[in-house]
């Protein structure tokens, strides 16, 4: 039974290790939960969609209603015989008024169009901003994968060469061995624990970008984990040569429908057209209607007598109105100003359109390339690593015997540790343009 229980602590414990790794597609999903970009677009998205009921008001009339309260003495108008007098009086009136706009160059119209435009494209740029934000974090994410793995590769050759410099004194002891051949293999690991050094300050920047990129707090532990790496190595050793035929041409015809990066120029376009509308559609007459209703009560305060009510004179006094009102614009350098300012913004828009769609289809052709490129380097460069290992481990058993000098044997250590690297760079390198083509491919980001 207390077997049993310490095992059951064992498995207890590595789940709770293994749970602290953060894979690549959960650094992704922190990242776009947390990014800072995310919610600045949620608070966007709730401004044009209230800009969009703003412009479906603006097809409303507008109502204003006024009261003034008017005290006058000395010589003035008395309103009850419509005379100059000297007399004082308080003065009352109200209003209530109505206005629709009939015609304004179809602005209010285009207005809302425009409105419309902007509150749908939220879900665009919302896809925007979260693939952005996951592709950069990839590339942190495999900077600082590389970094740590480096370290491994390091730790390893620095463990081999402490290795060599046992064995080196103790050849040493036996009077089989110089004492140069003993300096030579210090330096060696000397030189060792300095790129071992080197790689652990270069794995905590690396740690240090992806936290930032993913919104982590810094002072938080994030231990990252490499299944990638290890799925490529097996995928690799499974085939004679890596897989290639994807057609660049074939992924941009499908992923240009669906690019978030292109439907925001589109989208930028519609907006700086609908923009051009209504600034000449403002140079155009324009064409309202409005009415009223007023009333008001008045008292005199230099002559006592008998005055009605203020009911009675809210009432009798009562007056009502109709006005159509035609404004014809014939001259106004602001609006003239506004109209070439919104063409060139247009023109403008569609310039970007034109880069965007230049540039999305270089990205794709790139990836697609690059993928199949470093598919095959991978796939050499597994072949050097394993020639070189067995270079370096002939060389080693020739020196043990004396058959080779210390130099020979670094040398060959050296470009051993060299392949291993590049090999390591090739599959980091390979992971990334995988994930964009299946990107391009339709596939989401985070899987």
């Amino acid at each position: 039974m207390k077997r049993i229980g310490i095992l059951i602590g064992w498995l207890v414990w590595t789940a709770g290790v293994s749970a602290q790794s953060w894979s690549l597609d959960d650094c992704m999903k922190y990242a776009v939960e947390h990014a800072t970009e995310v919610k600045r677009e949620v608070v966007n998205a709730r401004q044009r969609k209230q800009d969009y009921q703003h412009a479906v008001a603006g097809f409303l009339p507008t109502v204003t209603g006024g009261v003034q309260g008017q005290y006058a003495w000395g010589r003035n108008i008395d309103p009850e015989t419509n005379t100059y007098n000297n007399v004082t009086t308080f003065n009352n009136y109200y209003q209530l008024y109505a206005e629709l706009n009939v015609f304004d160059g179809f602005a209010t119209i285009n207005a809302l169009k425009q409105a419309k435009l902007s509150r749908d494209y939220s879900a665009t740029a919302m896809q925007k901003i979260q693939d952005d934000r996951a592709i950069d974090v990839m590339q942190k994410y495999v900077d600082a994968a590389y970094a740590e793995a480096s370290i491994r590769i390091a730790s390893e050759k620095l463990n081999e060469s402490k290795r060599m410099l046992a064995k080196m004194k103790r050849l040493y002891e036996l009077g089989e061995k110089g004492r140069p051949d003993v300096v030579q293999m210090e330096s060696q690991v000397a030189e060792d624990e300095y790129n071992l050094t080197h790689q652990e300050n270069v794995a905590k920047q690396s740690l240090l970008a992806l936290k930032s990129a993913m919104n982590f707090p810094v002072d938080e532990e994030l231990k990252i984990q490499i299944a990638e790496e290890r799925n490529l190595k097996l995928k690799a050793e499974k085939k004679e040569a890596p897989e290639s035929g994807v057609n660049y041409e074939t992924v941009y015809q499908g992923f240009q429908n669906i690019s978030p990066d292109l439907k925001s120029a589109e989208y930028e376009v519609e907006r700086a057209r609908y923009d051009y509308k209504i600034a000449k559609g403002r140079l155009l007459p324009s064409l309202s209607l409005g009415g009223g209703i007023s009333t008001n009560y008045y008292k005199n305060l230099s002559q006592k007598g008998q005055y009605d009510g203020f009911a009675s004179q809210f009432h009798n006094n009562q007056g009502e109105y109709l006005a159509l009102t035609l404004s014809i614009p014939i001259y106004n350098s602001d609006r003239w100003h506004s109209v070439k300012k919104a063409r060139n913004d247009w023109q403008l828009a569609q310039v970007n359109l034109e880069e965007t769609r230049r540039k999305l289809h270089d990205q794709i052709a790139q990836a697609v390339m690059d993928a199949e490129g470093y598919a095959k380097e991978l796939h050499q460069m597994q072949k050097k690593v394993a020639s070189d290992s067995l270079a370096y481990h002939m060389s080693s058993r020739k020196f043990e015997e004396g058959m080779l000098s210390t130099f020979d044997l670094h040398t060959a250590a050296q470009t051993l540790l060299e392949s291993r690297i590049k090999e390591l760079q090739m599959q980091m390198l390979l992971i990334i343009k995988q994930r964009l083509v299946a990107y391009y491919q339709g596939e989401n980001l985070i899987r």
